[in-house]
């Protein structure tokens, strides 16, 4: 899952920002409003977490205007606003969830995939391929009978290839989605992470597309 915050409270957001990534999911942080007019691809994002209150924008102002421009990205507000009025506002101007700060993260996290399978036009909390049962909130996967480990970051690549099957996913695509703007990927990490996959779950799993990327086959 690849989560949009927008959140300007420097221990907040690096908080939100680590245990999401530990959880496997991919975080790219914004600390103000003003920086989301530079993004253009929201559509590779599973969800918005955005704070109400941002230096320089009102956080509804910023819903108000991703929903009149017609963007359908599911956005999770964050407020230290917990009057039932704020919160009705936000929801009645398209707001998916309203999350009332503080708050432990185990909810947070909770939220974050309730609405990430809500978008996925109501997919199965546990996914299923071939022998493989795939459980997105404990990052299990189980092969038949047997419980299968894999770090973070290699459940989230098999979770992506598991939700577009039958898609040509190419390598900007995959590294965008597991790494975000962090740019932090080695040039032969993707690559690593797919062995691992067919070393642990079947060598005929992913296909390699040459010169474009990977794709795992349509059940």
């Amino acid at each position: 899952m690849r989560i949009l915050l927008v959140e300007d409270d420097p221990l907040i957001g690096d908080a939100i920002r680590t245990r999401l990534t530990r959880a496997g999911m991919t975080v790219d942080w914004l600390e103000d409003g003003a920086s989301l007019d530079g993004v253009t691809e929201l559509d590779a994002f599973d969800l918005m977490v955005l704070d109400l209150g941002l230096p320089d924008r009102d956080g509804l102002d910023i819903l108000r205007r991703q929903r009149a421009d017609g963007h359908g990205l599911p956005i999770l507000i964050l407020s230290a606003r917990y009057e039932l009025d704020s919160r009705v506002r936000g929801l009645d101007l398209g707001a998916d969830d309203y999350l009332v700060k503080p708050f432990a993260m185990e909810e947070l996290m909770a939220r974050c995939r309730a609405l990430a399978r809500r978008r996925g036009d109501g997919r199965p909390g546990i996914l299923h391929y071939r022998d493989l049962r795939i459980d997105p909130a404990s990052l299990a996967v189980l092969r038949g009978a047997d419980s299968v480990a894999l770090t973070p970051k290699v459940f989230a690549l098999l979770l992506l290839f598991v939700e577009n099957q039958g898609r040509v996913l190419t390598r900007n695509t995959l590294e965008n989605h597991l790494y975000g703007w962090s740019g932090e990927a080695e040039s032969n990490t993707l690559e690593v992470f797919v062995s691992q996959i067919r070393r642990k779950l079947g060598a005929d799993l992913i296909q390699t597309i040459r010169g474009v990327g990977y794709m795992l086959p349509k059940e």
